[in-house]
């Protein structure tokens, strides 16, 4: 056992000249009062250490997050885990990467929606006595078995469905890490639920066909009710009494109940009392009763024998079955997080190792010495940044009065309508819609008063943070907020702040908030606020969080701050990495303009409405607001001059101070909104122009395109006019027959087309020109060549004559008709 805090020696003497039998007996005498002291110490020290954690998790309500956490579990033994994992406040910081690394990936399964953990129906509680009664032999019971079924075919069906997902998308596989190891190896026996099913029914009892001796005995335990209802029934209908007269069982054993106090027939009276009646067993149904209880214990002793013969094939598995429940319960602590993170708009915080004084990083390694790929995190100038940081308990809260004050008008309004339907009075109706506004009033307050979310940005270099503000302006909520999102952080759970959110990996948060008084002690306030920030300066190490509510608070102001500023120094220079410290001591806003560990910030108040907004503003120290509140809601003017002047002039200048810098600090922080929205703005604009430049440039390939197949077919056009031509001229050629006018007429128009097409070969840019043009520049042509609407043209393909029906220059197309059909043909293919 190590020792700590003495220094042992232990002398060994020869065992021939020097050995004397005192002295080692007082050597080792003394080296065991050494080692009880230590140890005392040691646990002295753990003890204290232990208790300071526990108090300061006791002010911060950590207690009831774990239960709000909790509740989200769907199973007894998975509250019981999950409370007792969250108040387990020694996880490494591998442990705590692990831990969210889990909730990120049950977040995962909660969003796909295939594998949901669905626990209803889980009996967990009656699994785990089925195992307790397995591993010492005794027979299960027959829900236990049923329950034990219901554990095994749910595995089952979670691994299929899990298997069916990753084949539909591999990604999946690495998304939901590391759950898909924790369901992939739990180990199913498939037999052993056919085996269970085979024995137990739907209703958690044992079948008929468990056993042939369970049949027997179970048909004539049968077979004996029968008869002993058929003689019941005789006996009844016999008497003339048969109307006060009913069947009854007592203790399994069939009886008569009467309302009178005597029946016509014999039996043996079970119980009687004056006025009620009595309850009797006929003399004839006391055999068949006495062979009932027999079959009934016979049913009983078989339904023991089946369930021990299936009690001892279950101990073959009972390992695997062990490993699944095990499983299962952490699978459902580890749902119930993700839940509650979610339900809550949670966010996963980013959780960094601080660095060492040298800047260097500290690692800790899992248990098989390797490192987590997260140990090594970038620098950056935030130690802590939770923008948008809600209070979790004060969150919970407006919620549960929201969703009560909609439930309180619903269900008005559903009283209303049913006294309606009843007929009630109508004179109440002015009283009753007075209420329904009044609680639908409640609701809309409660809607528009939502919690109001803090930013906390504390920067790299920062070892305290001095906040100031007036009472009830949000100090303490914002200690509880950051002491209460460190240990969500690390204990698996998402903060509830916005995107973004970064804090530290603490081993420890202490703190000491509100009026502690210890009357066991007979210490005072003040005292016991010392005590408590003793224990947490001798507990505190170089990676924990502190938080001092109302530092130097309880005693004389003069000496009260001095301590305060005593006390912030030394956990400035060698305390905890982080101390975030409440006060009205003004004193203590100096410090920033000493030392640059120091950080100052104030709750800001609106003066004009005489009350706190809870935002803070960094960088800007609280000023005293007491003596303008009093001017404000009319105290006498003497009074408040006389107050001014024993204030002091310095203060009132420091205010001044203040005042200004509070003003440049809400001009920046418009400015720098501002700046914000015109970035934004830019942003938008610059997409915009890039979605502009995109479609323009496809407009103009588009239209190039369009260009190019509108000169093709001209061309295409003019091809197949000039090959027309060249043909009806060569034929002209042919025919001895002298040239009439309108032959010279076509040999001309003829000559120039061929003309015309050669120039648009030669001249690109006159090619270019559109088949309009060249139409208009050519109106002779287009009279005599192209056909119109309702001319009369020969097909040459058909050898017959058609009538026009529509012309399309463009395509090189006409549409015609030769008899009762309709045809599209190409214009070389006509001819006039």
């Amino acid at each position: 056992m190590p020792v700590y805090g003495h220094s042992i020696s232990i002398s060994f003497f020869s065992p021939i000249s020097t050995l004397h039998t005192r002295t080692p007996t007082c050597n080792f005498a003394l080296f065991c009062s050494s080692v009880s002291v230590s140890v005392f110490n040691n646990n002295n020290n753990n003890n204290k250490s232990s208790r300071v954690v526990s108090e300061s998790l006791r002010v911060l309500e950590w207690d009831k997050l774990c239960n709000s956490v909790s509740s989200f579990a769907r199973t007894s033994l998975g509250r019981q885990a999950t409370l007792t994992q969250l108040r387990s406040t020694n996880p490494t910081y591998p442990d705590s990467l692990r831990l969210l690394d889990e909730t990120n990936a049950a977040i995962e399964m909660l969003k796909h929606g295939a594998c949901s953990l669905d626990l209803t129906g889980i009996h967990l509680h009656l699994v785990k006595s089925a195992i307790q009664h397995a591993r010492r032999t005794l027979p299960l019971e027959a829900n236990e078995a049923l329950a034990l079924v219901a554990l095994l075919e749910f595995s089952q069906s979670l691994q299929l469905t899990l298997k069916s997902v990753i084949k539909q998308d591999a990604d999946w596989y690495t998304r939901f890490m590391p759950l898909t190891h924790l369901i992939m190896e739990m180990v199913v026996n498939r037999s052993l639920i056919k085996l269970i099913r085979q024995v137990i029914d739907e209703d958690g009892s044992v079948k008929d066909s468990a056993s042939p001796a369970l049949k027997q005995s179970r048909d004539k335990v049968r077979m004996l009710e029968n008869k002993l209802y058929q003689l019941m029934d005789r006996l009844i209908r016999e008497n003339n009494e048969a109307s006060i007269l009913e069947v009854s069982n007592i203790d399994g054993r069939w009886c008569i109940k009467s309302g009178a106090d005597q029946m016509s027939f014999k039996g043996l009276l079970l119980s009687s009392g004056s006025g009620k009646g009595s309850i009797i067993e006929p003399l004839s149904a006391v055999p068949l009763n006495d062979e009932l209880q027999q079959a009934r214990a016979l049913v009983a002793k078989a339904e023991g024998e089946v369930l021990l013969t299936l009690t001892e094939k279950i101990q073959v598995d009972l390992d695997d079955v062990e490993k699944i429940l095990n499983s299962v319960i952490q699978l459902d602590v580890i749902n119930a997080r993700a839940t509650y993170s979610l339900s809550f708009g949670g966010t996963c915080p980013r959780i960094l190792l601080p660095e060492d004084k040298d800047g260097s990083f500290t690692h800790e390694a899992h248990a098989s010495g390797t490192l987590t790929s997260k140990v090594s995190q970038p620098k950056n100038e935030w130690t802590l940044y939770l923008p948008k940081a809600y209070h979790p308990l004060l969150l919970q809260q407006h919620r549960q009065n929201l969703q009560k004050a909609r439930k309180d008008v619903k269900g008005a309004t559903a009283e209303i309508r049913r006294r309606k339907l009843q007929g009630g009075n109508m004179s109440q109706k002015g009283e009753r819609d007075i209420n329904i506004s009044s609680l639908e009033m409640q609701v809309i307050a409660l809607e528009r008063a939502q919690p109001v979310p803090v930013d906390l940005f504390i920067a790299r270099k920062t070892r305290v943070l001095v906040i100031t503000g007036p009472n009830t302006g949000g100090k303490t909520i914002c200690l509880k907020t950051v002491g209460l999102a460190a240990m969500m952080a690390k204990s698996g759970l998402y903060v509830l702040s916005s995107e973004s959110a970064q804090i530290p990996w603490f081993d420890s948060v202490f703190a000491d908030i509100g009026d502690e008084q210890s009357l066991s002690q007979s210490l005072s306030t003040f005292s016991g606020h010392l005590k408590q920030i003793s224990d947490i300066q001798s507990q505190s190490t170089s990676l924990s969080l502190v938080l001092l509510d109302e530092v130097g608070a309880g005693t004389n102001p003069l000496e009260g701050a001095a301590l305060g500023m005593s006390l912030l120094e030394s956990f400035a220079k060698s305390g905890a990495l982080l101390t975030i410290a409440t006060t009205h001591h003004g004193e203590l806003k100096t410090l920033k303009y000493s030392d640059d560990a120091f950080e100052n910030a104030c709750m800001e108040f609106d003066e004009v409405n005489l009350r706190p907004t809870y935002k803070i503003l960094w960088g800007v120290p609280g000023r005293s607001n007491a003596i303008n509140i009093a001017e404000r809601l009319g105290l006498a003017n003497t009074v408040v001059e006389n107050a001014h002047q024993l204030y002091g002039a310095a203060s009132a200048e420091i205010n001044e101070v203040i005042i200004d810098m509070e003003r440049l600090k809400q001009e920046f922080n418009k400015l720098l909104y501002e700046a914000r929205h015109f970035l934004m703005l830019s942003r938008d604009l610059h997409k915009n122009l890039l979605i502009t430049q995109r479609k323009i440039m496809e407009h103009g390939t588009t239209q190039r395109f369009r260009k190019m197949r509108e000169v093709s077919e001209a061309a295409a056009i003019a091809r197949s006019f000039v090959h027309k031509r060249v043909r009806q001229l060569r034929a002209s050629a042919v025919k001895p027959s002298q040239p009439t006018a309108a032959g010279k007429s076509q040999h001309i128009m003829a000559n120039n087309a061929q003309k015309n097409s050669v120039e648009n070969c030669e001249n690109p840019t006159r090619r270019n020109s559109s088949p309009a043009k060249v139409i208009k520049q050519s109106p002779t042509v287009k009279r005599n060549v192209l056909p119109e609407v309702g001319d009369s043209v020969h097909v040459s393909s058909l050898g017959k004559k058609a009538t026009v029906l529509r012309v399309e220059p463009s395509k090189g197309d006409i549409l015609v008709q030769v008899g009762n059909m309709k045809l599209k043909v190409k214009l070389v293919d006509v001819a006039t």
